[in-house]
C-alpha cells in the first residue's frame, strides 16, 4: 500500500481509485460498497464519513495530505450513496450506515480507528462512538447533522411523490444551489467539484437512490442521541465551518459542551463543505488534533 496518494485530477480517476467489497451482514441481501483506501497506517487510520448529497469524493483534497501525514485513510460511500449499492431494496438510516461500517472495518480486520464525521456522517460517527466505543480511538464532528436541525432542502427531496416523476435535470439544479449554498468561498465551486458531487445523482437510478437516502433522514435519530452524548470516551474536536446556513454553529457548541473529552474549534469564513471550501484549515485543525498526547 503506498504511504503517499497524488491528489486525483478529476472525480473519474477518484472513482477508478476505490476498491469494492461485499458485505453480508449489512443488510437482509449482500451490498457491495466502494471505498477509498490509501496511505499506510505509520500513525493510525483515519475513517472519513462524507454526508448526503455527497460521497466519498467530498474528502478529494484532504485525503493526500493525511496520507502524507502518516495515516492509513479509508473513505467509504454510505449505502445508497456515491458508487456503492444503489439498488432499491434497502434501509439508509444512521443506524444501518453504522451498521455497515462496523462491518467493512471487520472486514478489513481494523479493530480501532479514528472517525471523522460530516453532516449525515457526524451522525454514523456518534452511534459509533456511543454504541462502538472500542471501535473508535478520537472522534471528529465537523458541521454535523444532530438534534432536530435538518436542511430543508434535503427533506424536500426524500419526498417520492414531489420527485419521483420530476426529470433528473431538475434535480440537479437543486443540487447545484445547494453545493453553491454550502460555500463560503465561491472559487471553490469549482467544475470539476460540482461536476464530481453530482454525478452519482444525474440518471435515474441514482435521483431515486437520493430520494431514498433523504427520505431516510429522521429526526428521531439524532435525537436518540442525546442523552447518550455524555457517555463519550474517544478524544472528541467538534470542528464547524461557523457560515453554515444549515447546520448552525449553537449546535456544535452545545454538542462539544454535552461531550467530555470535547472541545470546539469555530473556523470562520467556512460553511458546510469544510473540505472543500478550506481544506488547508480542515487538514490543520485535524492534524493539530491528532497530534495532542494523550493520556
Amino acid at each position: 500500500m503506498p504511504a503517499t496518494v497524488r491528489p486525483w485530477s478529476t472525480w473519474q480517476a477518484f472513482r477508478a481509485a476505490q476498491r469494492e467489497i461485499v458485505l453480508s451482514q449489512v443488510a437482509h441481501i449482500p451490498v457491495t460498497i466502494r471505498y477509498i483506501d490509501a496511505g499506510a497506517a505509520q500513525r493510525g487510520t483515519v475513517l472519513l464519513l462524507h454526508g448526503i448529497p455527497t460521497w466519498g469524493y467530498l474528502y478529494h483534497g484532504v485525503i493526500p495530505p493525511l496520507v502524507q501525514a502518516g495515516y492509513r485513510v479509508l473513505a467509504p460511500d454510505f449505502l445508497g450513496h456515491g458508487w456503492s449499492d444503489r439498488r432499491d431494496r434497502f434501509d439508509r438510516s444512521f443506524q444501518d450506515q453504522a451498521r455497515m461500517v462496523v462491518a467493512l472495518l471487520a472486514a478489513l480486520g481494523l479493530d480501532r480507528v479514528d472517525v471523522v464525521g460530516h453532516d449525515t456522517g457526524g451522525a454514523v460517527a456518534l452511534i459509533l462512538a456511543i454504541e462502538h466505543a472500542s471501535l473508535v480511538r478520537r472522534l471528529v464532528i465537523t458541521n454535523s447533522v444532530c438534534y432536530d436541525r435538518f436542511d430543508d432542502d434535503m427533506l424536500d427531496f426524500g419526498h417520492p411523490l414531489r420527485w419521483k416523476g420530476r426529470p433528473v435535470a431538475d434535480l440537479v439544479a437543486a443540487l447545484e444551489e445547494t453545493l453553491a449554498a454550502g460555500l463560503s468561498n465561491p472559487a471553490q465551486l469549482t467544475p470539476e467539484f460540482r461536476a464530481g458531487i453530482i454525478a452519482p445523482w444525474a440518471d435515474e437510478e441514482g435521483k431515486l437512490s437520493l430520494i431514498r437516502n433523504a427520505a431516510a433522514l429522521n429526526a428521531n435519530q439524532t435525537m436518540a442521541l442525546v442523552d447518550r452524548h455524555g457517555s463519550i470516551t474517544a478524544p472528541t474536536l467538534v470542528l464547524w465551518g461557523l457560515d453554515d446556513p444549515w447546520q448552525k454553529a449553537e449546535d456544535g457548541q452545545r454538542l462539544a459542551s454535552e461531550i467530555p473529552t470535547a472541545h470546539f474549534h469555530g473556523l470562520a469564513g467556512v460553511s458546510h463543505w469544510v473540505q472543500q471550501d478550506a481544506p488547508e484549515a480542515f487538514c490543520q485543525a485535524v492534524l493539530e488534533f491528532f497530534a495532542q498526547p494523550r493520556s
